[in-house]
C-alpha cells in the first residue's frame, strides 16, 4: 500500500477547527484517511481570530494570537506550503514602560535589558541544575522548583523593585501574575529560549486567520461549524461521538478521533471508559491564563515619532502594548494592548468606569498629542466559552510529571492542541506541531492494530 494510502478505509472525526485541529485534517486525508471536522463555533481558526470589521483604510489586527517567532519552524513552514507571506514586525524589540518612584511612566531605552538579564543572571544556577535534568518535567528536579511561584522564589531571593516589576510585566508574555506561575515555567523558558522578547517577530501577511483558512478551504465541506461535542465512548475498536447541531443532536460512529480541543473544554465532556488517573488529573487540574486584547485603532501612528521601538512591556493594568498592524498601508494605525492576569481584570474595571476611553487615556505616556480613536475591538478570552482562557499556564499546583500525559494516546482517543506541546506551548507554533504530532500517533497507532 502506498505511504499516502495508509490509512484507506479508516475514518477519523477530530474536534476542533482551530490550528491543531486543521493541520491534524490535513495530515490525515493525505494518509488517505476519511476525516470529519467539527467545531462549536461559528468559524474556524480558534484562538487566531484577526479582526476586520470597523477598521478604516481597510486595516486589521489580531485579537487573539499575533506574533511568529524566528525559530517556529512548524508554523512557518506551513505558511510557505499554502503560498502564505510572512512580514517581519516589531523589528526593534521590545522596551519596557515602568512607573517611576513618582508614579511617572519611563520608557527604557531599548539598549536597557538590566531587568531581563538580572533576571536570568538570578536564574542561572537553578537553570544548570534542570539542564542537569536533562530538562525533563518529570524528574525531581522540576518537581522541586514547580512548587514554589515566581513570586515566592523573589521573596527568597530578596528582589528589589525593579526585578519585581520585571517579573510583574511577563504578565503580557505567560498571561499569569507572579503568585500564579510556577518558577519551573520562568526556568524553563530563560533555560531554553532566554529573553522571550528578543529575536525577528512575524505575522502572516493578510492576517494570521488566513492559515486557518486556507486549511479548512482545501477540506471543504469535510468541516462543519457549529457543532459541539457532547460526549464520547470507545468500545470494541471504534468511537461513538455525541454531536449537537442546533437544536439537533446525533451519534457519530468512527474509527478514531483527534480532541483538539483547550484542556479547560476537554475536561467538561464525558469520556468512556474514563481516562488513565494521570490523564485525567493532568487534564483537570491544568490552567487558562486570563487575558484580555484590546485593538485601537487612531488617526496617526503616534507612538512612532522619533522611536524606532514600537512594542512595550510593562507591568502597567494595560498590560504590554505593541502596534498590531505596522506591515498595512495608511495613515491610521493600530495599536494592541495584552493584558493577561490580574492585568486583564484592570482592564476590564478600567472599561466598565470609564469606557473605552479609560484605556486611551492610559496611554498618555506614548504622546497621543491630537490623535483621534476611530474604532476598538476588545476579545476577554476567560469569558469565551470554546477557549475559556488565553492558553494553558503551568502553576504550582500542576504536577510537572504529568505534562507528558496531556498529549499521550488513550485507545482511539487522540490529542492534539498547544496545551500539549513541550516547547511551544502557548504559541501557534506549539499548535500546528501538535497536529502534525497527533496525526502521526493515530498513524502508528492503526499500524500496530492491524
Amino acid at each position: 500500500m502506498p505511504a499516502d494510502a495508509v490509512l484507506s478505509g479508516t475514518s477519523v472525526l477530530i474536534v476542533g477547527a482551530g490550528l491543531a485541529g486543521l493541520v491534524a485534517a490535513r495530515d490525515l486525508a493525505a494518509m488517505g484517511a476519511t476525516v470529519s471536522v467539527v467545531d462549536a463555533r461559528d468559524r474556524v481558526g480558534g484562538r487566531v481570530w484577526t479582526q476586520r470589521e470597523g477598521f478604516v483604510d481597510g486595516q486589521h489586527a489580531e485579537a487573539g494570537a499575533d506574533l511568529i517567532d524566528e525559530d517556529h519552524h512548524a508554523v512557518r513552514s506551513l505558511a510557505e506550503s499554502l503560498g502564505l507571506k510572512l512580514a517581519h514586525v516589531l523589528r526593534a524589540g521590545f522596551s519596557m514602560a515602568r512607573p517611576d518612584a513618582q508614579g511617572q511612566i519611563r520608557l527604557l531605552p531599548p539598549s536597557d535589558t538590566s531587568g531581563w538579564s538580572r533576571l536570568e543572571a538570578h536564574l542561572r544556577e537553578l537553570s544548570q541544575q534542570y539542564a542537569w535534568a536533562d530538562r525533563r518535567w518529570n524528574s525531581p528536579t522540576a518537581e522541586y522548583i514547580a512548587r514554589r511561584s515566581v513570586s515566592e522564589w523573589l521573596d527568597d531571593i530578596g528582589a528589589d523593585a525593579e526585578l519585581r516589576a520585571t517579573a510583574v510585566s511577563l504578565r503580557g508574555f505567560f498571561v499569569a501574575d507572579p503568585d500564579e506561575l510556577s518558577l519551573l515555567a520562568l526556568v524553563d523558558q530563560f533555560a531554553r529560549d532566554g529573553d522571550p522578547s528578543s529575536g525577528r517577530m512575524y505575522r502572516i501577511e493578510g492576517g494570521n486567520d488566513r492559515l486557518a483558512l486556507r486549511l479548512a478551504a482545501d477540506l471543504g465541506d469535510r468541516v462543519r461549524l457549529n457543532t459541539e461535542l457532547l460526549a464520547v465512548t470507545q468500545r470494541a475498536g471504534t468511537v461513538r461521538a455525541s454531536l449537537r447541531n442546533s437544536k439537533t443532536r446525533g451519534q457519530m460512529q468512527t474509527d478514531y478521533i483527534v480532541l483538539a480541543l483547550p484542556a479547560t473544554v476537554l475536561r467538561r465532556i464525558p469520556i468512556t471508559p474514563a481516562l488513565p488517573a494521570h490523564q485525567h488529573d493532568a487534564i483537570a487540574s491544568l490552567r487558562y491564563g486570563r487575558v484580555t486584547r484590546t485593538l485601537l485603532q487612531f488617526t496617526t501612528r503616534f507612538w512612532r515619532s522619533t522611536r524606532r521601538v514600537r512594542a512595550f512591556g510593562s507591568p502597567l493594568s494595560i498590560g504590554a502594548v505593541w502596534e498590531g498592524n505596522e506591515e498595512q498601508r495608511g495613515k491610521a494605525g493600530i495599536l494592541s494592548l495584552m493584558a493577561g492576569g490580574s492585568a486583564s481584570d484592570e482592564t476590564m474595571a478600567i472599561v466598565q468606569r470609564d469606557g473605552i476611553e479609560g484605556l486611551v487615556r492610559s496611554l498618555d505616556w506614548l504622546s497621543s498629542g491630537e490623535a483621534s480613536l476611530l474604532a476598538s475591538h476588545q476579545v476577554r478570552w476567560e469569558t469565551d466559552p470554546w477557549a475559556r482562557g488565553g492558553y494553558a499556564v503551568f502553576d504550582p499546583g500542576f504536577a510537572p510529571a504529568q505534562r507528558e500525559w496531556l498529549a499521550l494516546p488513550n485507545g482511539r482517543i487522540v490529542f492534539a492542541g498547544e496545551h500539549t506541546s513541550l516547547r511551544w506551548q502557548g504559541y501557534m507554533n506549539g499548535a500546528v506541531e501538535s497536529g502534525h504530532r497527533a496525526a502521526q500517533d493515530l498513524r502508528a497507532t492503526h499500524l500496530m492494530d492491524r
